[in-house]
């Protein structure tokens, strides 16, 4: 039986969930897709940070929705809605594509702390990876969130870069809100990364499962219980989503505008890694700016790690029911830990093995491009399904921004087999 603490009465204090998964958005691979963006195109595609924001903001509500509501996990809902088989494949392609995004996100964590220190690339990144996975082994949810939730604080390294440098802000609004539609294929390769980095299914799951992990900890139940408690928890919800997401749609605007008036002004467009942008940033935006950028890569990493993981041992285990929950002890959920554990062994495994670190940030993009658009319809089948969620379905303006939402996607995946 777990530890349940007293009920919060504040919706604020329950702000969590969307606040941490929309932190985890700006992970070392988001970092390093930002970085390229405003180094090879200046200020020209920064709309596409802005117009995100209400496609993921959507999504992500609709995903919290579903888990406060049913009381029950993304995985476990899709099974009410689609071919068991299918939601088999749909979970596996999600571990596999959040384990290469796991040993890409310590490569360039432990290349961030080599920058600063000047050794211990691979020592570090196995420190980080072990440190991470015992946190989230042994440490209760209701602790753990704390610690993710100032990890958040990470990303505000990216907006004090740019306070070192001068900023051009007529530009950055034009390229903000007056979209420059370049047909280049470059720019399309571009396009599809912030889309792809942006919209990622690990962040589906992750909010659901909180969601659900916060019910049980305040001891509240499902809405379809106590549907009196509906109108303040998806009030709740909705600020959450708003905030979490408003926060991770900031970041990477100010990673883009950082990168922009430095290296695409200095004339350095080929940034591979997020730890490349940091050496970039070097001898153009002084020693400050550099370090700010490497440890804020450290901090994300440490935020995204628990997120990606996590997000695929609650999957599993809630398709194959399994006792789930971060703050289930280990020895009561020794499967469900064990997932985390072997996401972050193969995470490890891959610093070790002659992949570029580059391609795994690309094909972890593509799959994470192709699974969500499966996983989005169905998320919206669920939330439109009155029999299922009851008198919470989603209102249709929400449905409507998250069927535009899928309908970037897929277009998206298609452009990324097409280009």
């Amino acid at each position: 039986m777990t530890e349940a603490k007293p009920p919060r009465t504040s919706w604020f204090r329950r702000l969590g969930p969307g606040l941490i998964t929309g932190a985890a958005d700006d992970d070392p691979g988001g970092i390093a897709t930002h970085s390229q963006v405003g180094a090879q195109f200046g200020f020209n595609l920064m709309w596409t940070v802005a117009l995100t924001y209400p496609l993921l903001t959507a999504i992500q509500a609709i995903c919290a929705r579903i888990g406060r509501v049913t009381g029950e996990g993304l995985a476990a809902n899709m099974a009410h809605v689609l071919p068991r088989w299918l939601v088999h494949v749909i979970v596996l392609l999600l571990f596999v594509a959040n384990t290469v995004n796991i040993g890409a996100d310590l490569a360039a964590m432990g290349a961030a702390a080599s920058l600063v220190l000047g050794w211990g690339e691979i020592a570090f990144a196995v420190v980080f990876a072990a440190g991470s996975m015992l946190l989230q082994v042994f440490l209760p949810y209701h602790r753990h969130v704390h610690v993710l939730k100032w990890l958040t604080l990470s990303l505000l390294a990216y907006v004090g870069v740019v306070f070192t440098v001068a900023i051009d802000w007529g530009a950055v609004l034009r390229g903000a809100f007056w979209p420059t539609l370049a047909f280049s294929r470059d720019a399309m390769v571009a396009i599809v990364a912030v889309f792809g980095t942006t919209i990622s299914p690990y962040m589906f799951f992750w909010q659901s499962a909180e969601e659900v992990e916060d019910e049980m900890l305040a001891g509240d139940g499902s809405l379809l219980d106590h549907p009196e408690q509906g109108p303040a928890e998806l009030n709740r919800i909705a600020w959450d989503t708003y905030i979490g997401m408003g926060f991770s749609s900031l970041i990477s605007f100010f990673i883009v505008l950082t990168t922009a008036m430095t290296l695409h002004t200095a004339g350095i467009t080929d940034i591979a890694t997020s730890a490349d942008a940091a050496q970039a940033l070097r001898p153009i935006a002084g020693e400050f700016a550099f370090l700010l950028f490497s440890l804020g890569i450290i901090g994300t990493g440490l935020l995204a790690l628990p997120v990606l993981a996590g997000s695929a041992a609650y999957a599993i285990g809630e398709l194959r029911g399994w006792r789930i929950g971060l703050e289930q002890k280990p020895e009561n959920a020794k499967v469900f830990y064990g997932v985390i554990a072997l996401a972050f062994a193969l995470g490890l495994l891959m610093l070790f093995l002659p992949i570029d670190p580059i391609k795994a940030l690309f094909w972890s993009a593509v799959l994470n491009g192709v699974i969500a658009v499966p996983m989005m319809v169905a998320t919206i089948i669920v939330v439109s399904n009155r029999k299922h969620l009851g008198p919470f379905v989603a209102p249709l303006g929400l449905k409507i921004v998250g069927w535009l939402a899928t309908a970037v996607m897929a277009a998206a995946a298609l452009a990324m087999f097409v280009l």
